[in-house]
């Protein structure tokens, strides 16, 4: 659903870019490059606006604050993430990479893959390669309906680890990113599933809410306010013990889930990352490469 919807995105804007080109290039060269100007303008304001407010919330949070050059980086790395994941992996090529569960188990633990909101598995296309060639069979869910509860989304979770659970005889390690990490935390309530994971590793999942949350409409975007009734039961209902299960990395340039330490759920393993904007944390070279490593210990 989300791929047909950002394709759709895609093609409009195309069509309308190449629209304005055709109408304004008889009026002069100077009025047709304008039109581009207004709409990169366009994109770098809605862009850079939630690393403003970003940075401006963070002052409050414990966590190291970023020094005006990591914003800027990561404002210009998320810029260059943004358009490879919602304007070309997510929209055209989510499935072009299969799931991967082997015939006969490797020996090695597989991974259940849960992207976050208005994503899909094309987020995940750079760690398809990774883990198949390590040996670790992988499925990566496609979370449904786009703007439903978070709640409606640990049956497709339980799912994917019945598979890889199936073809390794090993519970897996899931690894989320964003609302991702929610919906494992939604499913683990709802299957009481504790001993069906071996670990969780979650990418920027506004574990505590976060400040951005308070404009959204959606039904799982309300859920993901900061201390929304709907964390607050999700906290409430866990057991202590449940938190040790999780691997939590968190920025102090997350350009979405903010303050920082709203993504380092209490009780968890904490791996702070200074620097790192939000889709960014999820295709980064070393943050993958830690990931990896944490997987290679847990087999």
């Amino acid at each position: 659903m989300i791929a047909r919807m950002q394709l759709l995105a895609l093609v409009s804007l195309v069509l309308s870019l190449a629209a304005w080109w055709a109408w304004a290039l008889p009026q002069g060269l100077d009025l047709a490059w304008a039109g581009m100007g207004v709409f990169a303008g366009m994109y770098v304001l809605g862009l850079g606006l939630p690393f403003v407010l970003m940075h401006a919330v963070n002052q409050a949070d414990v966590a190291p604050r970023a020094t005006l050059a990591q914003v800027l980086r990561a404002a210009v790395a998320e810029a260059r993430w943004a358009l490879v994941v919602f304007a070309w992996r997510q929209p055209l090529r989510s499935t072009s990479v299969p799931d991967w569960l082997p015939d006969a188990p490797t020996g090695r633990r597989g991974v259940v893959l849960v992207h976050g909101f208005l994503c899909n598995r094309g987020l995940w296309l750079s760690w398809m390669p990774l883990l198949r060639a390590r040996g670790h069979a992988y499925v990566a869910v496609n979370l449904e309906p786009v703007f439903g509860s978070i709640d409606a989304y640990a049956a497709t979770v339980d799912e994917a680890v019945r598979r890889v659970t199936q073809a390794t005889g090993l519970p897996p390690v899931i690894v989320a990113h964003s609302m991702g990490g929610l919906a494992t935390r939604a499913w683990l309530r709802a299957f009481s599933a504790d001993a069906r994971v071996h670990r969780v590793i979650t990418l920027g999942t506004p574990h505590g809410g976060t400040w951005l949350g308070r404009w959204s409409q959606a039904t799982n975007g309300r859920q993901m306010q900061q201390a929304s009734p709907w964390l607050q039961q999700l906290q409430l209902d866990e057991p202590l013990t449940r938190a040790r299960l999780f691997t939590c990395w968190y920025s102090n340039c997350d350009n979405i889930v903010f303050p920082a330490r709203t993504a380092a759920l209490p009780g968890a393993r904490q791996r702070f990352v200074a620097g790192l904007a939000h889709v960014e944390m999820a295709c980064d070279a070393q943050v993958m490469a830690e990931c990896l490593e944490e997987l290679a210990q847990a087999d």
